[in-house]
């Protein structure tokens, strides 16, 4: 790993953990304050839709002013956010601590591009990729882990929203850790100022009027739904369909995270051996396998066969896919197409949970599970599409 990528997979990290230690928390704490399966979801939707409209202003400011500001302001944002969740008065407080962080949500996006670039060689940048999901999955696991020792020692407390804000708070702490990591580790990438720069509507017409870019962003897309559906309904399910409260949620969070630290470890390997498009693939398969039986599990083992099976398939699709898209446009242009691909991931974000939440408000667990498993394999679907459409063009050049 080269060092000027260290600072960035810490901060990836610190900031990954914040926000894991809310993912299982969240539907309980907002059910506390008397929301609805339906309006938990829509706490994940409006914190997506805001970060919908931010994303593309982010990565373009980030193409004209450098990474490390942008990143900076969206940590402070978080920061902010965590802060108004923890000391919420009202379940319309939640709601509000969830579009400031969404407005904000330039971190994950900027430490992409910040990744892209510092690399240069595309087997480097799969590697480095790799490390960003490493980093990724190590907060999956530690965080759900750390939300339910809190909740647990949290439980008796005078103050029943104890056990939610003490998490809650730790996140903010952890948030403002990411900063300090970025104010005096963070080097600058490359030069401040790019040369392409273009609004969010015409970058979208810009990107999606390329065959390749347009298929691996809608590919992109599908497999947001997918994840996103299934993650934004997750702990509901888990608690209509096997009693889990915040502790036992935490526990498959985490084992959800650490499968997909432990795939992305190898991940330069298997990139070597099979490459982006067959893992992509490979990925978004195993995800719709994993996804679609969720609906029918009514035993904790098989429960935990099925998130070994979908977390292996989200581990492998999200750099395999990062990587391509990356690859696909030109070096000035990275920092606009991750802006749009985290845009549509946000729309994503925004429909999944809100899908899923519902359905499982209305006791249709197995359409929970079809609904995210479909969209996986429409992933698939789109992957084998695009690999033949692009196989036709290169004979069709070779021949010409």
């Amino acid at each position: 790993m080269r060092s000027p990528l260290l600072p960035i997979f810490l901060t990836v990290f610190v900031d990954v953990l914040g926000l894991t230690l809310i993912l299982p928390l969240l539907p309980y704490y907002a059910k506390d304050y008397g929301a609805s399966d339906f309006q938990v979801g829509l706490l994940t939707s409006v914190y997506a839709i805001a970060m919908f409209i931010s994303g593309p202003i982010l990565g373009r400011i980030s193409d004209r002013v450098g990474r490390k500001p942008v990143l900076l302001a969206s940590q402070l944002g978080t920061l902010i956010g965590w802060l108004v969740l923890a000391f919420s008065p009202s379940l319309e407080m939640l709601f509000v601590g969830r579009i400031i962080s969404g407005l904000t949500a330039g971190n994950l996006s900027t430490a992409q591009a910040y990744i892209s670039d510092v690399t240069k060689a595309n087997e480097e940048r799969t590697q480095a990729f790799g490390f960003f999901g490493i980093a990724f999955g190590l907060g999956f696991v530690l965080g759900p882990g750390i939300t339910g020792l809190l909740t647990k020692s949290f439980a008796d407390h005078a103050d029943k929203l104890a056990k939610y804000r003490a998490p809650t708070l730790t996140a903010a702490g952890l948030s403002l850790l990411a900063i300090l990591l970025t104010v005096f580790l963070l080097r600058p990438s490359k030069p401040a100022v790019r040369q392409s720069v273009t609004g969010r509507s015409s970058a979208l017409v810009q990107f999606f009027t390329r065959p390749r870019t347009r298929a691996l962003l809608g590919q992109f897309f599908l497999f947001s739904v997918s994840f996103a559906g299934l993650t934004g309904g997750l702990a509901l399910y888990l608690q209509h369909n096997f009693q889990f409260g915040v502790e036992e949620a935490s526990m498959i969070f985490g084992l959800s995270g650490f499968i997909g630290a432990l795939v992305q470890g190898g991940l330069r390997k298997l990139a070597k051996k099979f490459g982006e498009e067959r893992l992509a693939m490979v990925g978004l398969g195993s995800m719709a396998a994993g996804y679609f039986f969720l609906g029918p599990a009514r035993h904790i083992a098989m429960l935990l066969v099925l998130v070994v099976v979908g977390s292996f398939g989200a581990a492998v699709v999200r750099p395999s896919l990062t990587t391509l898209i990356t690859k696909a446009v030109a070096e000035e242009e990275q920092g606009s197409v991750l802006g749009v691909s985290q845009s549509l991931g946000s729309l994503a974000q925004a429909m999944g949970p809100a899908a899923t939440t519902w359905l499982i408000g209305r006791d249709q667990i197995t359409l929970f599970g079809v609904f995210c498993g479909g969209f996986s394999l429409l992933g698939c679907i789109v992957a084998a599409w695009r690999d033949r459409t692009d196989g036709i063009a290169n004979q069709a050049h070779a021949e010409g």
